[in-house]
């Protein structure tokens, strides 16, 4: 009886560690910010371009949150004044290639007209490649959309809509030093087949020590209904931090 009751409290420690193991968090902060100046007798330019993503992921929960805010002018004129703010989350079942997501968006942007924009949906994604140093995924789900735009400076368009998102995201890290990553949506009204939303971020990193790396970034968005798009390329320094 003894030597029984001793197995089972050995079965349970064991059970209780590897489920302590197998559900210990995991926690990912990163930080950027990039900025130009540009001076001459026939005019000035400056923009300010700044960056903070937090993640925290389990086995079979991972979830991010990103927040990006980008203010320039040219000549005394107002360019940028742009905010973006994510959440975003994943839940995965076993070993399996296909996930499911749920995500809620917020932008205000003075270089694409938008006064205020929320998202919110969710989905299925499936990993087309998923190795250590390499991964490509797409992903597909409904968005709801309410939006306060600017036609034109004075016109206001006030409305809402339920868009398709389709995303393809990836990953490719070289001698673990260099890091080529990028997500790109492409949101279409599923009620106005001439109102959609056009979204890439791609960038390249070089890791100079764990936590730090020389980083260059493209950025582009375009909104269709107001007829609006830009285009931001940065390089400068990215401070990342797991624990």
């Amino acid at each position: 009886m003894k030597r029984l009751v001793l197995l089972m409290m050995a079965l349970l420690s064991y059970c209780n560690t590897m489920a302590q193991f197998s559900d210990s968090v995991h926690y990912y902060i990163k930080y950027a910010s990039t900025g130009s100046v540009n001076s001459t007798q026939d005019g000035n330019a400056y923009l300010l371009n700044n960056n903070l993503g937090f993640k925290i992921s389990k086995k079979k929960i991972v979830l991010n949150t990103a927040a990006s805010y980008v203010y320039g002018k040219q000549n005394h004129s107002q360019t940028n004044n742009d905010v973006s703010a994510v959440t975003d989350f994943s839940v995965y079942r076993g070993e399996k290639k296909i996930y499911y997501w749920g995500l809620a968006n917020y932008d205000k942007s003075y270089s694409l007209k938008i006064n205020n924009r929320f998202q919110a949906g969710g989905g299925a994604a499936y990993d087309v490649i998923h190795r250590p140093n390499a991964t490509l995924n797409i992903s597909e789900g409904i968005m709801f959309e309410a939006s306060d735009l600017f036609l034109q400076d004075t016109i206001r368009d006030v409305y809402q809509t339920v868009r398709n998102s389709l995303r393809v995201s990836y990953k490719w890290t070289i001698w673990n030093m260099v890091v080529l990553e990028g997500a790109n949506y492409l949101q279409n009204s599923l009620t106005n087949g001439n109102d959609y939303i056009l979204k890439c971020n791609n960038g390249l990193s070089v890791k100079l020590r764990s936590w730090l790396s020389i980083t260059a970034a493209m950025v582009y968005n375009k909104v269709n209904r107001t007829d609006r798009e830009n285009l931001l390329m940065t390089y400068g320094l990215t401070v990342e931090k797991f624990f």
